[in-house]
């Protein structure tokens, strides 16, 4: 029986940024699943505050090279690897110096929401799937960690559906206290209207913000999973209204052996 494969698109991992709840999560899950007999591949942004050398990050020169296009603007896409020896895993990480260079994540030291995190969220999806194609690795599911990656769901189910390394993929998102409230500019529409995104795919976005952002990746997911105890009301609350399958926060004593059961019942080999 060929092994269930599980492709982690995250906000963060440790050892590559401090602990946090998410990034101890980005880490140790794909160690986990893989441990249980499964596939894995684990993305995440190349952020500022990655250190190159000490974590032996090097660029994928077959993978790196074409241009994402954003607002008529072409962003280079560089694709960079390191290793986590004791896990047997490796971390594919989507670098770009116009959005990846600074240091914080989300949001200023003043806890102010970066103005072009639309943008951001954008280039990291595109960029993560447009690496998995190449790669040539077709995912049975697909699990998204953090705000960056809200977008991942609504392009696989719409630039990528015809793709036959997608076809087949179920999409889960875990919900993270996370949510740096932020209004964006009108061209948001505009910015994610790309190979088959229309306007009325974007079906809650009434205005460009970052819970309508979250909420157009939870809409087009499969399932949610609660990554963190509490998260925004009115996230929790348009969780509910949707009627998805959704697992509840879990500790870290036991939450690996629950997102596993969970994996097998949105996609059952």
């Amino acid at each position: 029986m060929e092994k269930t494969k599980v492709l982690f698109v995250s906000q963060e991992i440790t050892p590559y940024l401090p602990e946090s709840e998410m990034s101890l999560i980005g880490r140790y899950l794909p160690q986990g699943i893989l441990e249980k007999g499964r596939e894995i591949r684990a993305f995440m942004p190349r952020y500022g505050g990655v250190n190159e050398r000490r974590n032996q990050l090097h660029e994928v020169i077959r993978l790196s090279g074409m241009n994402i296009i954003i607002d008529d603007n072409d962003h280079p896409l560089i694709i960079k690897v390191a290793s986590i020896q004791s896990a047997r895993m490796q971390v594919y990480f989507i670098d770009n110096e116009d959005f990846f260079q600074r240091k914080n994540l989300l949001a200023s030291d003043e806890g102010e929401a970066f103005k072009d995190n639309d943008e951001r969220a954008i280039f990291f999806a595109r960029g993560v799937l447009e690496t998995v194609t190449k790669l040539r690795w077709a995912p049975d599911i697909v699990h998204c960690h953090g705000w960056i990656t809200s977008l991942v769901p609504l392009f696989l189910k719409k630039s990528y559906r015809e793709d036959p390394i997608f076809k087949n993929s179920k999409i889960i998102t875990s919900v993270y206290d996370d949510l740096y409230h932020r209004d964006y500019d009108d061209h948001f529409n505009k910015k994610v209207r790309i190979g088959g995104v229309k306007d009325k795919d974007l079906v809650v976005m009434e205005k460009a913000d970052s819970l309508n952002i979250a909420k157009l990746g939870l809409y087009y997911s499969d399932a949610v999973i609660y990554g963190s105890p509490q998260i925004d009301p009115l996230l929790e609350d348009y969780i509910i209204s949707t009627k998805k399958p959704r697992l509840p926060y879990h500790t870290m004593d036991n939450y690996i052996d629950a997102y596993s059961d969970f994996y097998d019942k949105i996609s059952p080999r």
